[in-house]
């Protein structure tokens, strides 16, 4: 066999490894798509046809999928947010559960107890399925601060703030005039300038949509 066939076949299937190990769904569907592709080539090459027919089933089946991934990643009638209590007993177990990602990535968030009446807590459902979890403290006079704005791994090739912040309309309709939120790093930063977020200050400030 060819050296250069048998490169393609290990690095197809090293491909197909590293994308079992992605929590992310797109991410997971596209490198798996790649990973098929390379090795419908490298089975044909080696005339090994019953692997290639199944590689390229899989590639069918994830170019159907990643079309319908896509396709409804700003559908209105996929995204949902639903209200909680911030001391909601799922809201509770929600913030428990993924307490550690939380901390890595927002590590200066500290769960409060005191006044929960100022605090909301919306929970992002995707398909009916928890795709993250967004906390607002009021500070009077229409103001809101984003103290927790978490997407869970399986979630994060899409952008479920979008339809939070600018299509919802829950935050206009909870009296809120603007949301407050603090940039924790430069990525954090690109992502709230996404969500429509404006620079004030050290601060970004969205009016409620």
């Amino acid at each position: 066999m060819d050296t250069a066939v048998q490169v393609l076949g290990w690095i197809g299937s090293a491909i197909l490894i590293w994308s079992l190990m992605q929590k992310a769904v797109l991410r997971f569907r596209i490198l798996n798509l790649v990973a098929a592709v390379l090795l419908v080539v490298f089975n044909a090459l080696v005339g090994v046809w019953p692997m290639a027919a199944m590689n390229a089933v899989i590639v069918v089946i994830n170019l159907w999928q990643i079309r319908h991934l896509v396709a409804t990643r700003d559908d209105d009638r996929v995204w949902e947010v639903l209200e909680l209590g911030p001391s909601d007993p799922y809201a509770r177990k929600f913030l428990d559960f993924y307490a550690s990602d939380i901390q890595k990535y927002q590590p200066d968030f500290v769960r409060h107890t005191a006044d929960p009446a100022a605090r909301s807590a919306y929970l992002v459902l995707r398909d009916a399925i928890p795709a993250g979890l967004v906390l607002v403290h009021d500070h009077g006079g229409g103001e809101g601060h984003v103290e927790l704005d978490y997407v869970v791994p399986e979630e994060r090739d899409f952008t479920p703030g979008q339809f939070v912040y600018r299509k919802s309309g829950l935050f206009r309709d909870k009296g809120f005039t603007r949301l407050v939120a603090t940039a924790r790093s430069d990525s954090h930063r690109h992502y709230l300038e996404r969500m429509g977020f404006r620079a004030a200050g050290n601060r970004y400030v969205l009016q409620a949509a």
